[in-house]
């Protein structure tokens, strides 16, 4: 394989399978925005030959278009089958011009080879002697990355549910049109811009399995970590930058008016339809009266077992967009993040849609999920179950508590989720679990020397002291115990479940009539009297 390399412009060629059976050479012109890949198994024709005629009648007919089409354009010519796409929010001025260059380059590039593909800023040229229509090819992918990389921690996650969302959008479209735009706020003063586009010829599935292999494999491989990135397959491409790059205003012209035979059969099918016989409507109107009055009795049955809930869901919904338009400092003044609020759909796709195999463990507020995001980022899920002891409250505690606190020995929370039904939340993944398990576990507990076990009971000492004397509020947790001190990769303690948390204000002790949390742990006057206080958390 034959490869010429700009300096000015690094890129990966990546094989996300071994289904990719011919040899490709691949080639970036000193055009920055340029790559190209030409199919050397596949032939070469001959110098006026039919084919390069052909291939000719077709680079004629897409360049002199004068009808936009939505930027997509498939063409036949004896055995010569092409396909262009121009990005739908560029004009048609800005198609035919790319076109032509994108043309002019692929002669240059791949020389008398029959099968070839050129991608360019804001177009994509393939042709080939075999069918190219209503069909997913994924190799050759390619990816051009931002050398700048991100340092926002919530860079990847947010990133994953534009993505997610822009995938989902272009892959609904119809027959004329697979393509969508948009953007997520990344903090106060930085925006994240992403496109994703297919040809529109694929179905709704291949355009969707397209773009998602775009997003995992070829992020994951290329530019993982970097503040922009194109991923560039045959069927499909995507781009994300943190400027912006594409037009966020685009308006698409609505599909074609039907034709005039089209209308007549149209009225025709209208006119027989009006002569069915009354009979029959009036049949129709009365079974329809008697299911609205059937669906109105079920509804007023069950909107009063359902109004508290409803009302909670609300406040948890206004509780999630506070968070997300807040933001806060973390310790030793680190710069502000925003708290996003995630996808359902992403968090099915990153914990196998909470199959067992992924499941980590379960507490009073329901099961914990591991999961992995289409980045690779490892994350730890808690979900809450509709037989929660702890429940709606405990959740929304959790959100309006560990959300305002930053500190390296407290578990950091990323996100939730509140869809259909749905309470989750999402928190940094532990790879070493819990305390208990290494302390009630004869052969892990080998593992903590003295000097591991001394560092465990500093970081949680740190943590409470945060807790206690550091934070912008003084907080009770109330359910310290070892299983709920979670360890990272390095052993290093981090305090998690604050469901049950009191923030106790400037007060030295407090008394509370819900005396909640583990009774072997409980101090003696918490659990016999509910009287709580900085003592109570040391006596944990």
């Amino acid at each position: 394989m034959a490869k010429k390399i700009s300096r000015t412009v690094l890129f990966h060629f990546l094989f996300s399978g071994l289904t990719f059976t011919f040899l490709v050479t691949l080639a970036i012109s000193f055009d920055p925005y340029f790559l190209h890949s030409c199919a050397n198994n596949i032939g070469n024709y001959t110098a006026n030959s039919d084919y390069e005629r052909n291939l000719n009648t077709i680079f004629k007919q897409i360049t002199s278009i004068t009808k936009s089409n939505y930027g997509f354009y498939s063409k036949k010519v004896g055995e010569v089958n092409a396909m262009a796409l121009c990005r739908a929010d560029v004009k048609l001025d800005v198609c035919t011009g790319c076109l032509k260059e994108t043309i002019s380059r692929v002669k240059l590039d791949c020389p008398n080879n029959k099968e070839a593909i050129g991608w360019s800023e804001n177009c994509t040229l393939r042709y080939s002697n075999t069918n190219l229509s209503e069909k997913l090819e994924i190799n050759p992918q390619l990816c051009l990355l931002n050398i700048q990389s991100t340092a926002n921690e919530y860079f990847q996650l947010i990133l994953g549910q534009l993505l997610s969302d822009l995938r989902n959008k272009a892959a609904a479209g119809g027959a004329l049109l697979k393509y969508a735009a948009g953007n997520l706020s990344l903090s106060a003063s930085e925006t994240l811009y992403a496109l994703v586009q297919c040809t529109p010829d694929l179905s709704e599935g291949d355009c969707n399995h397209c773009l998602d292999k775009a997003a995992t494999d070829g992020i994951r491989q290329c530019c993982l970590k970097q503040r922009g990135c194109r991923v560039l397959s045959p069927s499909c491409n995507l781009r994300f930058e943190t400027d912006p790059f594409f037009e966020a205003g685009a308006e698409f012209p609505p599909p074609p008016l039907p034709s005039v035979d089209r209308q007549k059969e149209e009225e025709e099918k209208q006119n027989k339809s009006n002569r069915i016989p009354v009979l029959v409507a009036s049949l129709s109107a009365i079974f329809g009266l008697a299911v609205v009055f059937i669906s109105g009795f079920f509804i007023w049955r069950r909107r009063n077992s359902r109004d508290e809930e409803n009302s909670q869901e609300v406040q948890l919904l206004d509780l999630v967009n506070e968070h997300s338009r807040e933001t806060f400092n973390g310790e030793n003044g680190e710069r502000s993040q925003e708290f996003p609020s995630i996808q359902l759909d992403v968090l099915h796709a990153a914990t196998n849609h909470f199959s067992d195999e992924n499941k980590l463990g379960q507490g009073g507020f329901g099961p914990v999920y591991k999961g992995t995001l289409a980045n690779g980022k490892e994350i730890a899920v808690k979900r809450l179950s509709e037989t929660s002891s702890q429940g709606l409250v405990e959740f929304k505690n959790e959100i309006m508590l560990i959300a305002k606190l930053q500190h390296r020995n407290l578990v950091r929370l990323l996100g939730c989720c509140l869809e259909k039904n749905e309470k989750l939340l999402v928190y940094e993944f532990m790879p070493n679990k819990s305390l208990d398990v290494f302390l009630f576990d004869s052969k892990l507990a080998a593992q903590l020397d003295w000097q591991k076990r001394f560092n465990i009971i500093k970081g949680i000492a740190r943590g409470i002291l945060y807790l206690h004397e550091d934070s912008r509020l003084k907080i009770i947790h109330r359910d310290l115990k070892v299983s709920n001190v979670l360890l990272d990769n390095e052993m290093n303690p981090k305090i998690s479940d604050f469901g049950m948390a009191r923030i106790f204000e400037d007060k030295n002790e407090a008394n509370t009539n819900r005396v909640v949390g583990t009774y072997g742990y409980m101090a003696p006057e918490y659990a016999m009297e509910g009287l709580f206080s900085i003592k109570s958390v040391l006596f944990q």
